[in-house]
């Protein structure tokens, strides 16, 4: 193991940039359900990466309840409403995600949706976590 988790890369396959095609770990699992870009006063942080940074760190605030931070992290789920928005912001959005996850980089999906329950949310980001014993 390289860190609490395993990146799994297959031999020969191009190596993902900000991703990982595969984690895994022994532990307790923890889902963390899908966090906007509220803070703790239900006030929606304006713009893309704004908002994306505030949804990563709501889901370290919950990640740490169980004692978990970043490098617990084995798969983020991204759902976008726009995401001429999102390729339109990413070196930004590079920096903003390595200043709350370091360089922590799970398995990830990114989905387009119609829309999400907050109608100002751009984005919501759901985390499957596994901490060692």
């Amino acid at each position: 193991m390289s860190g609490p988790l395993d990146i799994l890369q297959p031999p020969g396959w191009p190596a993902p940039r900000g991703y990982s095609n595969g984690m895994a770990g022994r532990g307790r699992t923890v889902l963390v359900g899908g966090q906007i870009g509220w803070d703790e006063t239900g006030r929606i942080a304006q713009g893309f990466v704004a908002q994306t940074e505030q949804a990563l760190r709501n889901i370290l605030a919950v990640l740490a309840e169980a004692g978990g931070g970043p490098e617990h992290i084995g798969r983020l789920t991204w759902y976008v409403v726009d995401m001429d928005e999102y390729r339109a912001c990413l070196p930004e959005l590079g920096r903003a995600y390595r200043a709350v996850m370091g360089r922590n980089f799970p398995a990830m999906a990114l989905v387009g949706v119609v829309a999400l329950a907050e109608p100002e949310a751009r984005l919501e980001i759901e985390a499957t976590a596994i901490i060692p014993d």
